[in-house]
């Protein structure tokens, strides 16, 4: 069975942080891989923004696409709007039996993962992995049975801030893979 960490998130875009927190789920967290899931709508978030799932889908594309243990999975394309992990989840499973399912959160998501639909369900079947994130202070004994505090690194950077400062003109090729950056500069996305 294939040991596989869910990082859901609209990347957009993708950054450094986002990488840097995979990189340490896959190195500390024993999983085989990490599928970075791209969503087409969080139903916690407004709309506001948001590139199409075509663009942000190819950013990680070509963020990955020299780490084997990573790849972009697209299939909430493929449902209802807005996405529900549990939904992922199942539809994955059927995809994917030779795989248990990991899901990547950050501190932020784990304080109000009683309001997710169907978060018994998910709790039961799945490792939640939580990273730390400013401002959220949790140990493990605030955490349900299946959850496990990370000792992920910090990294608080925001694809907000990101869009914002290439709005205006700044070149941030250090927060963004270069190629990602490449294609936003190519494409005049976030203008």
């Amino acid at each position: 069975m294939k040991s596989v960490g869910l990082f859901f998130g609209s990347f957009n875009p993708i950054h450094i942080g986002h990488l840097a927190l995979a990189n340490y789920m896959l190195a500390f967290e024993d999983l085989d891989e990490i599928w970075f899931v791209v969503s087409p709508q969080n139903p916690f978030k407004k709309a506001d923004d948001l590139l199409s799932a075509e663009h942000r889908i190819e950013m990680v594309r070509l963020a990955i696409q020299h780490q084997k243990s990573y790849r972009v999975e697209a299939i909430e394309l493929s449902l209802p709007v807005p996405s529900y992990t549990i939904d992922t989840l199942k539809a994955l499973e059927g995809k994917h039996p030779n795989c248990q399912f990991s899901i990547i959160m950050g501190a932020d998501n784990i304080v109000r993962f009683n309001k997710w639909k169907a978060a018994d369900e998910i709790m039961d079947k799945h490792q939640l992995l939580v990273y730390p994130r400013l401002g959220y202070s949790i140990n493990d004994g605030q955490l349900p049975a299946n959850c496990k505090l990370t000792n992920a690194p910090l990294v608080e950077l925001a694809s907000t801030d990101i869009r914002s400062w290439i709005k205006v003109g700044k070149e941030v090729p250090y927060l963004i893979p270069e190629v990602a950056f490449e294609y936003i500069k190519t494409n005049n996305l976030y203008k």
